[in-house]
């Protein structure tokens, strides 16, 4: 196990931590039911990481917490991909799966003794709605947004 020294310069409460956003580490970009978002059908370049597998962590999330509090972190920054819980951005009904993994990280997380921090959007819009709407210039992806952000507020607090 490594050992972690913290400065004294640093309030006590003071949460280190890591960030990432979903379409940077989650990968299974079409797994459980989970819609495609502007940064999956992005052009990439050939030899660099793309989202279909990325940092693995939709089916590594346990090992790579441990490996957090290992380094001594006390805070996760991670978005919600609107795409798992809204596949399309605006489907009837939130798609369980995609609940359910963000449940599992929320979890490990606390479990772990690190603080979750969760950011609602990081720069992947649902796909559909960019070629439904031209994106966030059509009121109804805001609309959609909005429900998006609703249900994440009650089903995680």
């Amino acid at each position: 196990m490594m050992k972690t020294t913290y400065s004294n310069s640093f309030p006590e409460d003071f949460l280190w931590g890591a960030s990432s956003s979903a379409f940077q580490i989650e990968g299974a970009n079409q797994e459980d039911g989970k819609g495609l978002s502007v940064a999956d059908t992005r052009p990439v370049p050939a030899g660099i990481s793309d989202t279909r597998i990325a940092a693995d962590h939709y089916h590594r999330y346990r090992e790579d917490v441990r490996l957090m509090q290992e380094a001594g972190l006390r805070s996760y920054r991670f978005s919600i991909a609107w795409t798992r819980i809204y596949p399309n951005g605006e489907d009837e009904q939130p798609n369980e799966k995609g609940i359910a993994f963000y449940d599992r990280l929320i979890d490990a997380l606390l479990e772990a003794g690190i603080t979750p921090i969760v950011t609602l959007w990081h720069f992947d819009l649902p796909d559909a709605l960019d070629k439904k709407y031209n994106g966030w210039l059509g009121k109804e992806t805001v609309e959609a947004y909005a429900r998006y952000a609703k249900t994440c507020f009650e089903h995680y607090g």
